[in-house]
């Protein structure tokens, strides 16, 4: 009997308590109907990508990572919440000022339910890490808290506002 409770707790642990090895590739339910389809993005050739259903306009690459016109290669930066929200004001990119941090609904909106390591569309977003990623928004129950995605298995989750967390950067498209 305590064998079978164990195993039923690991079967309903998510995937990021089952790290992959590094370089291991991305997991995907083909069966399962894709959330973030391919036809659903506008590539342009700076970097970005435009959300046809949501008209957010996003960073194709990490911050700290860079974008070589095929894929977002370096190390992608970690900040705390607070750091995060200054990184993003002002920040330029392809010829625009107005990038931010998106809220938790925008950010959960490029979730690929269908995978995990990483939870997101890799031909869209290639190179996201398999981690945490803050949005703008505060978590209400907890002061020091902030809402933030586990792109490692597409978990929504209150975060502590001082940890190291990865943000990508998001604009209104006009």
């Amino acid at each position: 009997m305590v064998r079978n409770m164990i195993a039923g707790i690991l079967l309903l642990m998510p995937a990021a308590f089952f790290p992959l090895p590094a370089g291991a590739a991305q997991i995907c339910k083909e069966t399962i109907i894709a959330t973030t389809k391919d036809s659903s993005f506008a590539p342009n050739s700076d970097g970005t990508v435009t959300d046809n259903t949501t008209g957010l306009m996003w960073m194709r690459c990490s911050l700290g990572q860079d974008w070589n016109g095929k894929t977002c290669s370096g190390k992608a930066a970690t900040f705390s919440w607070p750091d995060g929200l200054k990184a993003a004001s002002g920040y330029k990119f392809a010829g625009y000022t107005d990038w931010r941090l998106p809220n938790k609904n925008e950010l959960e909106s490029i979730v690929e339910g269908r995978c995990y390591s990483p939870a997101i569309n890799n031909i869209i977003f290639p190179a996201t890490p398999s981690a945490y990623f803050w949005s703008s928004s505060p978590y209400a129950g907890l002061a020091h808290g902030a809402w933030s995605i586990d792109f490692g298995d597409g978990t929504v989750n209150a975060s502590v506002k001082s940890g190291a967390i990865h943000i990508r950067l998001v604009r209104d498209w006009e």
